[in-house]
């Protein structure tokens, strides 16, 4: 009952504080004189990933056609199937949108390379005081800024990976919620129980998604990606820690057939009650207190990612907005994009649990804290998070081929390999698609 009762009262402050949002647009419009009419009659096609950020832009468009008399078209595509599509229309100097929404982990160097995206700093200075660049994160400038200092994005979003777990099962057998890698290891041995089905800990075992499972131990073992003369260091000893560690986790403590399991397999197994802990982005979270979907709504606790021998440090992705640079109407896209990364935007972000905002106003305003649509312990642990993270990935235009190579590593190893010999092998595959790609630190 007291779990349902605070369940009413998030609601409360969530429609109370939504309220106080849709008060803020109309001074957002007329502060500094600002004319967000001044492309009125425009049309706008925009490509956004298919994810919760993706679905609270496109819910909201409405109020940015009616703020700026702009029509907008919007298509939500799954990751995958976006970057394949924006690649091919990028590289034929024609895009069918005038924003795209972009996976900075993914892509990035690749876009830096074409220079597909509009440089926003000339828009900047004719912005509104409320687009208030300062207010974004040290995290996502550097996410959005690029070698040579364009920044062709806004942030939108930053996901530190973090800790999922039941505190039911946890409570149970009288065990805390694991600090280490040690703990970890430890706590998900104790709590895997096959014949209850239940399993102490399961994560992303197919190809090309576990890579990231993988980098987010490799961080915590003080393991670095390249040298600063480019060469890879993905088979030094925090690469065989790390791998070894992702290998025994899932293959010992973890569900049959891990090694095809993504995000959403491991999703769904732990909000049917099924898994005692889940290593994962923030940004998954809703889903776990929703009535209507969840077997462990109330029951889901939230934590930083464990310490490793070097440290706590969470591994980092995040997402952005940018203009394409072939985009014959780059002022309007620019407006939208300026609205879709604004604060009222943001606040709702966090107000909705669609994910952690890259600027940090929304943190400070206790109303929005107060209803926000997660536990306290989410917001905590992402906070907390934050402060402490790395990006997950190489900042490298390959990335997807990294992905690739070491994702096959991997699920050799679930499946017996040995894990220096794997590794060793993907190093030495991987080393000159990275010398062919120009890297640059």
């Amino acid at each position: 009952m007291d779990y349902m009762a605070n369940m009413k009262r998030r609601r409360l402050l969530q429609a109370s504080s939504a309220l106080g949002l849709m008060g803020l647009v109309p001074g957002v419009m007329a502060q500094d004189g600002f004319n967000w009419k001044q492309a009125a009659g425009k049309k706008l096609e925009i490509h956004l990933i298919k994810n919760p950020r993706g679905e609270l832009l496109q819910r909201n468009q409405k109020e940015f056609e009616e703020l700026t008399g702009i029509k907008v078209g919007s298509e939500q595509v799954p990751e995958q199937q976006s970057r394949q599509k924006t690649v091919i229309e990028f590289n034929s100097g024609r895009t069918s949108f005038d924003v795209v929404h972009l996976s900075y982990q993914a892509q990035k160097k690749q876009f830096a390379k074409g220079k597909w995206l509009e440089d926003l700093r000339p828009y900047f200075a004719k912005a509104p005081a409320e687009f208030d660049f300062k207010d974004f994160s040290t995290g996502g400038v550097s996410y959005a800024t690029q070698n040579d200092g364009r920044i062709d994005s806004l942030p939108l979003n930053l996901d530190p990976w973090i800790l999922y777990y039941n505190k039911e099962l946890f409570a149970a057998k009288n065990i805390a919620p694991p600090k280490t890698f040690a703990e970890l290891v430890t706590a998900a041995q104790k709590l895997h129980d096959p014949s209850k089905g239940v399993v102490g800990m399961v994560g992303r075992g197919v190809k090309n998604a576990n890579v990231l499972l993988w980098t987010s131990f490799f961080l915590g073992y003080g393991g670095t990606f390249i040298d600063t003369l480019g060469k890879l260091q993905t088979d030094s000893p925090a690469g065989i820690q790390a791998a070894t560690l992702y290998r025994d986790l899932l293959k010992n403590t973890g569900p049959a057939g891990v090694a095809g399991f993504n995000w959403n397999e491991a999703q769904s197994l732990f909000l049917q009650g099924r898994a005692a802990m889940w290593i994962d982005g923030s940004g998954f979270a809703p889903p776990l207190e929703d009535l209507t979907k969840s077997k462990i709504v109330g029951k889901v606790g939230y934590a930083e990612m464990p310490a490793g021998p070097a440290g706590q440090i969470s591994g980092l992705t995040g997402d952005g907005l940018g203009v394409s640079a072939f985009s014959p109407n780059k002022d309007a896209a620019w407006l939208y994009t300026m609205w879709a990364t604004g604060k009222v935007m943001q606040a709702r972000m966090l107000l909705t649990g669609a994910g952690a905002p890259a600027r940090s106003s929304p943190y400070a305003n206790k109303e929005i804290v107060a209803g926000q649509k997660l536990p306290a312990a989410w917001l905590q642990a992402v906070s907390d998070a934050i402060k402490r993270s790395s990006p997950i990935l190489p900042v490298i235009e390959p990335v997807n081929e990294f992905r690739d190579v070491y994702g096959i590593a991997l699920t050799n190893m679930l499946g017996g390999a040995d894990v220096k010999t794997e590794l060793k092998k993907a190093t030495a595959e991987f080393q000159p698609v990275l010398n062919k790609s120009g890297w640059k630190s």
